[in-house]
């Protein structure tokens, strides 16, 4: 029922995020956790950059922001079809078992972000309490806060997609 409602552009986005393309990588959790903890690294080395160009005033950051921002994008769209496009695709384009998924997914993405804004004011606190100017922190803090609350959903998808099953043999003996 919900493909009689898909749009032309939910067709297309479907077709693209469904692609044999990422196959190699939807196959294996070694893989997907692979190129998650690129994304994260990828991720951390843009926000550092970026902060060292407004808070620090460095114009190197530009350059290595640059530099992070095309592999940063293909490893973003691997993340993107190994999970199908789970978080990608409107709710039209998903079967009653993917939207449940994206729910579960996006529930447990909010747990881990609580424990890790909990982590996060903790840690500033001990910082102003030692003697460290806070102010200069709270802007770099929420910053990364906000970047991982937005990212943090795509991670636990992918991190949470279950192993396909292995290609049966052409002649059907194993």
């Amino acid at each position: 029922m919900a493909q009689q409602q898909m749009t032309s552009y939910d067709r297309r986005m479907h077709a693209l995020m469904n692609r044999a393309d990422a196959g190699s990588f939807r196959r294996s959790a070694a893989r997907r956790r692979a190129v998650v903890c690129a994304h994260i690294a990828l991720t951390a080395g843009a926000v550092a950059a970026w902060l060292a160009t407004v808070v620090g005033e460095s114009t190197w950051g530009v350059l290595v922001m640059f530099g992070l921002l095309v592999p940063w994008c293909v490893a973003t769209g691997i993340i993107n079809g190994t999970t199908r496009g789970l978080l990608e695709l409107r709710p039209r384009a998903l079967d009653e078992r993917q939207r449940a998924e994206r729910d579960r997914v996006r529930a447990r993405a909010q747990q881990i972000m609580l424990w890790l804004l909990l982590a996060a004011v903790a840690g500033t606190g001990v910082a102003g309490f030692s003697g460290v100017e806070v102010k200069a922190l709270v802007f770099q803090v929420m910053f990364c806060a906000l970047v991982t609350h937005w990212l943090m959903p795509m991670w636990v998808a992918a991190l949470s997609v279950r192993d396909e099953p292995a290609d049966e043999p052409a002649d059907g003996l194993a």
